[in-house]
Protein backbone atom coordinates (compact mmCIF):
# COMPACT_ATOMS: atom_id res chain seq x y z
CA UNK A 1 0.00 0.00 0.00
CA UNK A 2 3.27 2.62 1.49
CA UNK A 3 4.68 1.68 -2.24
CA UNK A 4 1.53 2.14 -4.06
CA UNK A 5 0.87 5.45 -2.39
CA UNK A 6 4.81 6.43 -3.30
CA UNK A 7 4.10 5.60 -6.87
CA UNK A 8 1.11 7.61 -6.68
CA UNK A 9 2.85 10.32 -5.71
CA UNK A 10 5.56 10.20 -8.22
CA UNK A 11 3.00 10.11 -11.00
CA UNK A 12 1.25 12.90 -9.97
CA UNK A 13 4.39 14.82 -9.49
CA UNK A 14 5.92 13.64 -12.94
CA UNK A 15 2.28 15.00 -14.49
CA UNK A 16 2.95 18.58 -12.60
CA UNK A 17 6.38 18.85 -13.80
CA UNK A 18 4.85 18.03 -17.28
CA UNK A 19 2.62 20.38 -17.03
CA UNK A 20 4.64 22.77 -15.71
CA UNK A 21 7.47 22.58 -18.45
CA UNK A 22 5.10 22.65 -21.11
CA UNK A 23 3.31 26.13 -19.79
CA UNK A 24 7.32 27.07 -19.42
CA UNK A 25 8.07 26.70 -23.35
CA UNK A 26 4.64 27.96 -24.35
CA UNK A 27 5.21 30.21 -27.43
CA UNK A 28 3.08 33.17 -28.24
CA UNK A 29 2.90 35.72 -31.67
CA UNK A 30 0.80 38.68 -31.08
CA UNK A 31 0.16 40.67 -34.21
CA UNK A 32 -0.98 44.43 -33.45
CA UNK A 33 -1.29 46.72 -36.20
CA UNK A 34 -1.23 50.58 -36.38
CA UNK A 35 -2.14 53.11 -39.35
CA UNK A 36 0.89 55.22 -39.23
CA UNK A 37 4.65 55.35 -40.07
CA UNK A 38 6.58 52.55 -38.38
CA UNK A 39 9.03 56.06 -37.95
CA UNK A 40 6.47 58.43 -36.40
CA UNK A 41 6.97 58.43 -32.82
CA UNK A 42 4.50 56.45 -30.98
CA UNK A 43 5.53 53.56 -32.99
CA UNK A 44 9.33 54.34 -31.96
CA UNK A 45 9.23 55.72 -28.83
CA UNK A 46 6.30 53.39 -27.19
CA UNK A 47 5.13 50.67 -29.32
CA UNK A 48 8.19 49.07 -30.12
CA UNK A 49 9.94 49.53 -27.02
CA UNK A 50 6.98 48.15 -25.76
CA UNK A 51 6.89 44.88 -28.01
CA UNK A 52 10.37 44.77 -27.04
CA UNK A 53 9.97 45.08 -23.34
CA UNK A 54 6.87 41.89 -23.30
CA UNK A 55 9.11 39.81 -25.27
CA UNK A 56 12.11 40.57 -22.75
CA UNK A 57 9.88 39.85 -19.79
CA UNK A 58 8.67 36.96 -20.64
CA UNK A 59 11.90 35.14 -21.83
CA UNK A 60 11.58 35.25 -24.97
CA UNK A 61 7.55 33.38 -24.89
CA UNK A 62 5.99 36.13 -26.58
CA UNK A 63 6.73 37.79 -29.33
CA UNK A 64 5.22 41.03 -30.69
CA UNK A 65 4.74 41.68 -34.21
CA UNK A 66 3.96 45.37 -35.46
CA UNK A 67 2.55 45.97 -38.65
CA UNK A 68 2.28 49.34 -39.63
CA UNK A 69 0.19 51.16 -42.18
CA UNK A 70 -2.72 48.70 -41.60
CA UNK A 71 -0.95 46.16 -43.08
CA UNK A 72 -2.99 43.25 -41.90
CA UNK A 73 -5.68 44.92 -43.68
CA UNK A 74 -9.08 46.80 -42.99
CA UNK A 75 -9.10 50.62 -42.71
CA UNK A 76 -7.91 53.00 -39.92
CA UNK A 77 -11.60 53.64 -38.47
CA UNK A 78 -12.54 50.02 -37.80
CA UNK A 79 -9.18 48.86 -36.10
CA UNK A 80 -11.44 48.52 -32.77
CA UNK A 81 -13.48 46.21 -34.44
CA UNK A 82 -11.02 44.51 -35.97
CA UNK A 83 -9.19 43.60 -32.62
CA UNK A 84 -12.74 42.88 -30.87
CA UNK A 85 -13.24 40.70 -33.57
CA UNK A 86 -9.92 38.77 -33.39
CA UNK A 87 -8.99 39.39 -37.21
CA UNK A 88 -5.68 41.18 -35.42
CA UNK A 89 -4.65 40.12 -31.71
CA UNK A 90 -4.52 44.10 -31.10
CA UNK A 91 -3.77 47.36 -32.17
CA UNK A 92 -4.24 51.29 -31.52
CA UNK A 93 -7.64 52.58 -32.25
CA UNK A 94 -8.49 56.50 -32.05
CA UNK A 95 -12.09 56.14 -30.66
CA UNK A 96 -13.23 59.41 -32.61
CA UNK A 97 -12.61 57.82 -36.04
CA UNK A 98 -15.84 56.22 -35.17
CA UNK A 99 -18.16 59.42 -34.05
CA UNK A 100 -20.82 58.70 -31.82
CA UNK A 101 -19.39 55.33 -30.99
CA UNK A 102 -18.17 56.31 -27.96
CA UNK A 103 -19.54 60.09 -26.48
CA UNK A 104 -18.08 60.33 -23.72
CA UNK A 105 -14.58 59.65 -24.74
CA UNK A 106 -15.35 62.66 -26.73
CA UNK A 107 -14.89 64.96 -22.89
CA UNK A 108 -10.76 64.55 -23.04
CA UNK A 109 -10.73 66.18 -26.74
CA UNK A 110 -12.89 69.27 -25.99
CA UNK A 111 -11.18 72.36 -26.87
CA UNK A 112 -8.15 73.51 -24.13
CA UNK A 113 -9.15 70.85 -22.29
CA UNK A 114 -5.58 69.37 -21.93
CA UNK A 115 -2.48 70.31 -20.83
CA UNK A 116 0.50 70.89 -24.11
CA UNK A 117 1.93 67.82 -22.29
CA UNK A 118 1.21 64.33 -23.90
CA UNK A 119 2.47 62.74 -20.88
CA UNK A 120 0.17 64.90 -18.27
CA UNK A 121 -3.23 64.48 -20.48
CA UNK A 122 -2.47 60.51 -21.32
CA UNK A 123 -2.35 60.08 -17.27
CA UNK A 124 -5.48 62.14 -16.96
CA UNK A 125 -7.02 60.04 -19.96
CA UNK A 126 -6.18 56.98 -17.85
CA UNK A 127 -7.67 58.72 -14.79
CA UNK A 128 -10.99 59.60 -16.83
CA UNK A 129 -11.31 55.67 -19.11
CA UNK A 130 -11.12 54.37 -15.44
CA UNK A 131 -14.07 56.33 -14.19
CA UNK A 132 -16.00 56.78 -17.46
CA UNK A 133 -15.09 54.18 -20.33
CA UNK A 134 -14.08 50.52 -19.24
CA UNK A 135 -17.94 49.81 -19.88
CA UNK A 136 -17.74 50.84 -23.56
CA UNK A 137 -14.29 48.55 -24.32
CA UNK A 138 -15.39 45.95 -22.10
CA UNK A 139 -15.51 43.27 -25.30
CA UNK A 140 -11.38 44.14 -25.96
CA UNK A 141 -8.44 44.05 -22.97
CA UNK A 142 -7.50 47.48 -22.59
CA UNK A 143 -3.91 48.12 -21.93
CA UNK A 144 -3.18 52.23 -22.19
CA UNK A 145 -5.23 55.12 -22.86
CA UNK A 146 -4.03 57.96 -23.85
CA UNK A 147 -3.13 61.60 -25.30
CA UNK A 148 -0.90 63.16 -28.02
CA UNK A 149 0.83 66.25 -27.34
CA UNK A 150 -0.26 70.25 -28.71
CA UNK A 151 -2.28 70.11 -31.62
CA UNK A 152 -1.19 72.74 -34.58
CA UNK A 153 -2.66 74.39 -37.26
CA UNK A 154 -0.35 73.50 -40.39
CA UNK A 155 -1.26 75.26 -43.50
CA UNK A 156 0.02 76.33 -47.20
CA UNK A 157 0.64 80.10 -47.22
CA UNK A 158 1.01 82.47 -44.60
CA UNK A 159 0.52 80.84 -40.98
CA UNK A 160 -3.27 81.92 -39.27
CA UNK A 161 -3.25 85.03 -37.08
CA UNK A 162 -6.10 86.25 -35.98
CA UNK A 163 -9.55 84.53 -35.62
CA UNK A 164 -10.33 85.91 -39.62
CA UNK A 165 -7.96 84.19 -40.99
CA UNK A 166 -10.06 81.07 -40.75
CA UNK A 167 -12.56 81.86 -42.62
CA UNK A 168 -13.02 80.06 -45.33
CA UNK A 169 -10.00 77.36 -44.76
CA UNK A 170 -10.38 73.61 -45.77
CA UNK A 171 -8.91 72.16 -42.63
CA UNK A 172 -8.69 68.92 -42.07
CA UNK A 173 -9.47 67.73 -38.22
CA UNK A 174 -8.91 64.06 -36.83
CA UNK A 175 -12.39 64.06 -34.33
CA UNK A 176 -15.91 65.56 -33.72
CA UNK A 177 -14.60 68.15 -31.19
CA UNK A 178 -11.81 69.01 -33.75
CA UNK A 179 -14.20 70.09 -36.21
CA UNK A 180 -16.72 71.91 -34.07
CA UNK A 181 -14.15 73.52 -32.95
CA UNK A 182 -13.06 74.31 -37.11
CA UNK A 183 -16.60 75.10 -38.03
CA UNK A 184 -16.91 77.32 -34.96
CA UNK A 185 -13.79 79.43 -36.04
CA UNK A 186 -15.47 80.04 -39.30
CA UNK A 187 -13.08 77.48 -41.29
CA UNK A 188 -14.56 74.45 -43.26
CA UNK A 189 -13.97 71.21 -41.70
CA UNK A 190 -12.58 68.24 -43.31
CA UNK A 191 -13.04 65.03 -40.82
CA UNK A 192 -10.51 62.29 -42.17
CA UNK A 193 -8.14 59.92 -40.55
CA UNK A 194 -4.13 60.67 -40.80
CA UNK A 195 -3.27 58.33 -43.71
CA UNK A 196 -5.25 60.26 -46.14
CA UNK A 197 -4.09 63.69 -44.89
CA UNK A 198 -0.76 63.94 -47.23
CA UNK A 199 -2.43 63.07 -50.17
CA UNK A 200 -5.57 65.54 -49.62
CA UNK A 201 -2.81 68.62 -49.38
CA UNK A 202 -1.31 67.42 -52.21
CA UNK A 203 -4.46 67.61 -54.44
CA UNK A 204 -5.52 70.70 -52.62
CA UNK A 205 -8.61 68.87 -50.99
CA UNK A 206 -8.01 70.48 -47.67
CA UNK A 207 -5.65 74.24 -47.52
CA UNK A 208 -4.16 72.52 -44.17
CA UNK A 209 -5.02 70.59 -40.93
CA UNK A 210 -5.07 70.18 -37.27
CA UNK A 211 -2.59 67.86 -36.21
CA UNK A 212 0.84 67.42 -34.33
CA UNK A 213 4.45 68.36 -34.61
CA UNK A 214 5.81 64.56 -33.88
CA UNK A 215 3.54 63.48 -37.01
CA UNK A 216 4.45 66.37 -39.29
CA UNK A 217 8.19 64.42 -40.32
CA UNK A 218 6.33 61.37 -41.58
CA UNK A 219 3.03 63.28 -43.80
CA UNK A 220 6.17 65.36 -45.22
CA UNK A 221 4.63 68.73 -43.88
CA UNK A 222 7.49 69.99 -44.34
CA UNK A 223 7.04 69.70 -47.81
CA UNK A 224 3.44 70.01 -48.00
CA UNK A 225 2.62 73.22 -45.79
CA UNK A 226 5.02 76.46 -45.29
CA UNK A 227 3.75 77.44 -41.72
CA UNK A 228 2.30 76.11 -38.58
CA UNK A 229 0.87 77.63 -35.86
CA UNK A 230 0.33 76.97 -32.20
CA UNK A 231 -1.99 78.80 -29.89
CA UNK A 232 -0.22 80.95 -26.49
CA UNK A 233 -0.54 79.27 -23.21
CA UNK A 234 -0.06 75.91 -21.39
CA UNK A 235 -3.42 74.46 -23.01
CA UNK A 236 -3.91 72.41 -26.16
CA UNK A 237 -5.97 73.74 -29.03
CA UNK A 238 -7.20 70.56 -29.22
CA UNK A 239 -6.33 66.98 -28.69
CA UNK A 240 -6.82 63.48 -29.94
CA UNK A 241 -7.50 60.42 -27.31
CA UNK A 242 -6.12 56.70 -28.35
CA UNK A 243 -6.33 53.01 -26.61
CA UNK A 244 -3.70 50.44 -27.04
CA UNK A 245 -5.72 47.52 -26.74
CA UNK A 246 -5.73 43.87 -27.67
CA UNK A 247 -8.40 41.00 -28.22
CA UNK A 248 -10.18 39.61 -25.00
CA UNK A 249 -9.83 36.08 -25.92
CA UNK A 250 -6.80 36.34 -26.90
CA UNK A 251 -5.13 37.80 -23.38
CA UNK A 252 -7.59 35.33 -21.39
CA UNK A 253 -5.82 32.50 -23.17
CA UNK A 254 -2.62 33.46 -21.71
CA UNK A 255 -1.29 31.38 -19.04
CA UNK A 256 -1.32 33.14 -15.61
CA UNK A 257 2.52 34.55 -15.76
CA UNK A 258 1.73 35.86 -19.90
CA UNK A 259 -1.01 37.39 -18.86
CA UNK A 260 0.82 39.26 -15.81
CA UNK A 261 3.92 40.20 -18.35
CA UNK A 262 1.32 42.13 -20.25
CA UNK A 263 -0.57 43.76 -17.27
CA UNK A 264 3.14 45.12 -16.08
CA UNK A 265 3.02 46.95 -18.85
CA UNK A 266 -0.52 48.44 -18.73
CA UNK A 267 -2.37 51.07 -17.16
CA UNK A 268 -1.33 54.13 -15.66
CA UNK A 269 2.70 53.27 -16.39
CA UNK A 270 1.72 52.61 -20.20
CA UNK A 271 -0.07 55.00 -20.74
CA UNK A 272 2.35 58.08 -19.68
CA UNK A 273 4.61 56.46 -21.66
CA UNK A 274 2.64 56.40 -24.76
CA UNK A 275 1.90 60.23 -24.03
CA UNK A 276 6.08 60.75 -23.51
CA UNK A 277 6.77 58.98 -26.72
CA UNK A 278 4.77 62.11 -28.41
CA UNK A 279 5.85 64.89 -26.02
CA UNK A 280 9.87 63.08 -27.84
CA UNK A 281 8.07 63.15 -31.28
CA UNK A 282 7.36 66.56 -31.03
CA UNK A 283 10.61 67.98 -30.46
CA UNK A 284 11.94 66.22 -33.38
CA UNK A 285 8.85 67.28 -35.39
CA UNK A 286 8.94 71.17 -34.69
CA UNK A 287 12.77 71.19 -35.22
CA UNK A 288 12.56 69.58 -38.51
CA UNK A 289 9.53 72.04 -40.06
CA UNK A 290 11.79 74.82 -38.75
CA UNK A 291 14.95 73.86 -40.64
CA UNK A 292 13.55 73.19 -43.51
CA UNK A 293 12.59 77.19 -43.69
CA UNK A 294 8.56 76.57 -42.97
CA UNK A 295 7.08 79.60 -40.47
CA UNK A 296 6.83 78.96 -37.12
CA UNK A 297 4.37 80.92 -35.90
CA UNK A 298 2.05 81.53 -32.38
CA UNK A 299 -1.45 83.23 -31.97
CA UNK A 300 -1.20 85.96 -29.25
CA UNK A 301 -2.84 85.46 -26.06
CA UNK A 302 -5.15 87.63 -27.63
CA UNK A 303 -6.51 86.01 -30.42
CA UNK A 304 -6.24 82.53 -27.95
CA UNK A 305 -8.29 84.22 -25.72
CA UNK A 306 -11.02 84.69 -28.53
CA UNK A 307 -10.36 80.61 -29.52
CA UNK A 308 -11.03 80.15 -26.32
CA UNK A 309 -14.52 81.40 -26.10
CA UNK A 310 -15.13 79.82 -29.28
CA UNK A 311 -14.39 76.55 -27.56
CA UNK A 312 -16.42 77.43 -24.90
CA UNK A 313 -19.50 77.50 -27.08
CA UNK A 314 -18.33 74.20 -28.45
CA UNK A 315 -18.22 72.54 -24.87
CA UNK A 316 -21.62 74.27 -23.76
CA UNK A 317 -23.14 72.60 -27.23
CA UNK A 318 -21.22 69.53 -26.40
CA UNK A 319 -22.65 69.49 -22.84
CA UNK A 320 -26.22 70.09 -24.42
CA UNK A 321 -26.00 67.44 -26.54
CA UNK A 322 -24.74 64.75 -24.42
CA UNK A 323 -27.49 65.34 -21.73
CA UNK A 324 -30.26 65.15 -24.79
CA UNK A 325 -28.82 61.40 -25.22
CA UNK A 326 -29.13 60.20 -21.44
CA UNK A 327 -25.46 61.11 -19.90
CA UNK A 328 -24.78 63.95 -17.76
CA UNK A 329 -21.77 66.17 -19.77
CA UNK A 330 -21.38 68.62 -17.22
CA UNK A 331 -19.59 66.08 -15.18
CA UNK A 332 -18.16 64.52 -17.82
CA UNK A 333 -16.67 67.53 -18.71
CA UNK A 334 -16.01 68.47 -14.99
CA UNK A 335 -13.95 64.68 -14.21
CA UNK A 336 -12.15 65.75 -17.34
CA UNK A 337 -10.89 68.73 -16.31
CA UNK A 338 -10.61 67.37 -12.61
CA UNK A 339 -8.35 65.10 -14.07
CA UNK A 340 -6.08 66.85 -15.86
CA UNK A 341 -5.26 69.25 -13.11
CA UNK A 342 -4.46 66.43 -11.05
CA UNK A 343 -1.65 65.40 -13.28
CA UNK A 344 -0.77 68.98 -14.81
CA UNK A 345 3.18 69.92 -13.71
CA UNK A 346 3.49 65.88 -13.27
CA UNK A 347 5.80 65.01 -15.43
CA UNK A 348 8.23 62.37 -14.14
Amino acid sequence: MQKMHLIKQAAIAAAFSLTATSALAQEVTLRFQHFVSPASANPTYFMQPWADAIEEQSNGRIKVELYPFMQLGGAAPSQYDLIRDGAIDGGWVIPGYQPNRFPEAEAMELPFMTTKSGEEASAAAWDFTQQFLMDDFADVHLIAAHMHGPGIVHKRGEPVQTVEDFAGLKLRGPSRPATLLLQELGATPIGMPVPQFPEALSKGVVDGGVITWEMSPSLKLNELTDSHTDVAGDRALYNLYFIWAMNKDVYESLPADLKAVIDANSGMMASRWAGHAHDTGDVGGRALMAADGNEIAQLSEAETARIKALGETVTANWIAEMDAKGFDGAALVAAARKAVEAHAGQVN
